[in-house]
This record gives structure tokens, sequence and C-alpha cells, in this order.
């Protein structure tokens, strides 16, 4: 799997993480543009000033949300990762794994869509940085699912990543439209087009 980034070693700030989550459960549940920089101030409980400190503006915070949300999926590939090497679980059970983390992903922290799809809609300027974050996340993502498929020795592991990729954007985006649990669907065919059933 391609590595992580490292992780941070600078002293973190406690009002930068409260203004961090805050605008994260903001601009998830309700819409980036939806949700004012007062308001994401006010909840978090931080002043202008002290936003400043941190992020230059609302569009610094926005990346600094898509950077979370990729450290989440991040971390869902190597808690996979580190199930399998705990049960001592070959390749493909370790896309098997990542296959059920993505799909729990979607009941369990996602359910309003995905994030960097959500944010593409609202920043439709493809060569501004939100759309830089989304573009790099989804470049982990697909580099991420075409190793696995390697080492699970998967025929075509490229074209098997392509359609998981689009077999979770179709999750994300219908289960939240269609109000339903969709995670079942998913599994289901998501294991077939990667061989494992």
């Amino acid at each position: 799997m391609p590595d992580a980034p490292p992780p941070r070693t600078d002293k973190v700030s406690e009002p930068r993480e409260r203004l961090l989550r805050t605008a994260t459960r903001l601009f998830y549940a309700e819409g980036i543009n939806g949700v004012g920089v007062d308001r994401v101030l006010a909840e978090a409980g931080v002043t202008r000033a002290t936003m400043y400190r941190h992020f230059p503006g609302k569009e610094a915070l926005v990346v600094a949300y898509l950077e979370h949300e990729d450290a989440t999926i991040r971390g869902l590939f190597a808690a996979a990762a580190d199930a399998a090497a705990t049960a001592d679980l070959g390749p493909r059970d370790l896309l098997g794994l990542v296959i059920d983390g993505v799909a729990d992903d979607a009941t369990r922290l996602h359910t309003r869509g995905c994030p960097f799809i959500n944010a593409s809609a609202e920043f439709p300027d493809a060569d501004g940085p939100v759309r830089q974050v989304v573009r790099q996340h989804r470049d982990w993502f697909r580099a991420t699912l075409t190793a696995i498929a390697t080492g699970a020795e998967v025929a075509d592991p490229a074209a098997t990543a392509a359609a998981l990729v689009l077999l979770r954007d179709a999750m994300l985006v219908g289960s939240y439209l269609d109000g339903r649990d969709v995670a079942t669907d998913f599994r289901t065919t998501a294991r077939q087009v990667a061989g494992l059933d």
C-alpha cells in the first residue's frame, strides 16, 4: 500500500483542533457554502483571530477539512492492513477487509455522500486548492486499491481498482439519495468485481 503521510510532530493546538472538528461536522452535514465562518467560530468557541492564526481564510479551513477526511479514509485502509497482519491473513483477505471497511464507512461516518464529491460540486475550479486536495485523495485511493489488488493477484488490478472507485462513489451517493443502506449491495458487487466470490 502507498504510505500514509507521516504523523505530525508539531504540538497540536486545541483551539485549532476544535475549529477543525466543528468545521468538519458542519461542512459535511450542511454543505460548505451553506455554513459561514461566523457560525463555525461560534460553535467552536474560538475567535476570528485564532482562526486566522491557523487558517488564512475559509478556503484554507475547507482544505484542512478535506485533509482530515482523507486521513480518516487512510486510517480505514491502515486498520484493514493491521487486522490482516494480526490475523495472519493473505492479500486476498486484505482486499476483502478493505471492501468491508469501505462499506462500513458509508453506514457509520459518511452517511451524507462522499465529502470529496460534495466539495467538488461546491468548488468547480479544477485548479483551485480544494479540488487539488480532492484529486490527491482520489489518486491515492485508486493507487492504493490498485496496489492491494496487485498483491491479491487480481487479473487486471488497475481495472478492478477503477471499478471499486466507481462502486464506492455510487454507494455513497446512492445511500444518501435513496435513504437506504446500500452497503450490502456494494459488498456483494465489489467482491464479485474483485474476484473474491
